[in-house]
């Protein structure tokens, strides 16, 4: 394969398909949506799964670990009784604030589009 060539440009690995597993789980990056829109980067655990309806305990766990391993945030734990757990947003996840929120704005201005899409078996709607 060269160096600029199209095969290489489809590659399994090539950027366009790294940035859409960002979005293979719809959960990743409404968490990038929700600490950044409406939390200035930095949530509690409790609060970003009030802030997320619809997601469990189990999903936003999984989901953070996930993220934290990716570096797209970092977990601090604050020495309390209890402990308070505590999600920030990394460079590195912030930087990927631009094409989530151009996602979810292009979502909210053609939400008839979207009304008109044919349900999937495996949709929510």
């Amino acid at each position: 394969m060269r160096p600029g060539s199209e095969e290489e440009a489809w590659r399994e690995d090539c950027a366009p398909r790294r940035v859409l597993e960002l979005f293979s789980t719809k959960w990743t990056s409404m968490i990038l949506h929700t600490l950044h829109a409406r939390h200035g980067g930095t949530a509690r655990t409790g609060v970003l799964q009030r802030s997320l309806p619809g997601i469990s305990k189990k999903m936003l766990t999984q989901t953070l670990r996930e993220m934290e391993g990716s570096g797209l945030v970092t977990r601090h734990v604050q020495g309390t009784i209890p402990p308070a757990v505590e999600y920030r947003l990394t460079p590195l996840g912030t930087r990927f604030i631009e094409p989530v929120e151009l996602l979810y704005a292009w979502g909210r201005d053609n939400a008839d589009a979207l009304d008109q899409l044919r349900s999937r078996p495996t949709s929510r709607r």
